[in-house]
């Protein structure tokens, strides 16, 4: 099952699961990008691909979710919860219920997916988890600010369960990704951002889908794909906290009110 499959990361880890053998279950909002994702996996790869059409961040769509998996008689062995967006701007300015809607699908449906699936993998003794978070998870971040703490969540969640399953023959693995061409910066208005970030330091979604995958399969609890982004990464947790906020608000206009 992947989650906010309909673009970006989630439509390469469909491929990139699929060439493995795997069949899919997308999820997302889009259905007619849903349904050309799932032509393109089974035209390519000779893999049984599967449409849910669902908004999980309500509780509902998610029991609407679990519900229709329940139907089309699937097992869910290995979950990407990838369904997710930002948010960009001083906190004051931004809308508080697009900022909770934010905090529901990014945190909330991780969380609740999980403790549906995962009981299962462990009575089966196989299976394996991706959730997706961001090198944003690392450090508080002025103007991405409830973003940045929703990836925080997902990653210190996603270590508290790759620790509690280590014996259960689960892979519980956190994707955390830099910058990435994907839709996400137009969603999260922060085109600006990216055009100004050095090209090198921006990856393609096949390449982290891809890197997220092997780090499953070998069970690794945190992915962070590229040299720069673990060395951000590694910065970001150990930079004292008075420096770090300066420096990102100077990077990050929209980190200053």
């Amino acid at each position: 099952m992947i989650t906010g499959a309909s673009s970006g990361i989630g439509t390469a880890l469909a491929h990139a699961l699929a060439k493995r053998g795997h069949g899919a279950t997308l999820v997302a909002r889009r259905r007619e990008r849903l349904e050309e994702l799932a032509s393109e996996v089974r035209d390519q790869h000779g893999t049984r691909a599967e449409v849910l059409c669902q908004d999980l961040g309500s509780s509902s769509g998610r029991d609407q979710l679990a519900a229709a998996v329940d139907d089309l008689g699937l097992t869910v062995e290995v979950l990407c919860n990838n369904a997710g967006f930002g948010s960009a701007g001083p906190f004051i300015d931004l809308d508080r219920e697009r900022e909770l809607e934010m905090l529901a699908l990014n945190c909330d449906a991780v969380v609740d997916l999980c403790a549906r699936y995962t009981p299962g993998m462990v009575e089966r003794g196989r299976g394996a988890v991706l959730n997706v978070a961001s090198t944003a998870a690392f450090q508080p971040l002025p103007g991405q600010s409830t973003y940045a703490a929703s990836k925080a969540l997902v990653l210190s969640f996603t270590e508290s369960l790759h620790q509690e399953l280590g014996g259960a023959g689960v892979a519980i693995t956190a994707l955390c990704p830099g910058p990435v061409r994907t839709e996400f910066s137009r969603v999260a208005g922060i085109e600006e951002v990216e055009s100004s970030t050095p090209s090198f330091l921006w990856a393609s979604a096949e390449d982290v889908a891809d890197a997220g995958v092997r780090g499953l399969e070998t069970n690794d609890r945190v992915v962070i794909p590229g040299a720069v982004n673990r060395l951000t990464a590694l910065a970001g947790q150990h930079t004292p906290r008075s420096v770090l906020l300066r420096g990102v608000a100077r990077f990050y206009p929209a980190g200053r009110a």
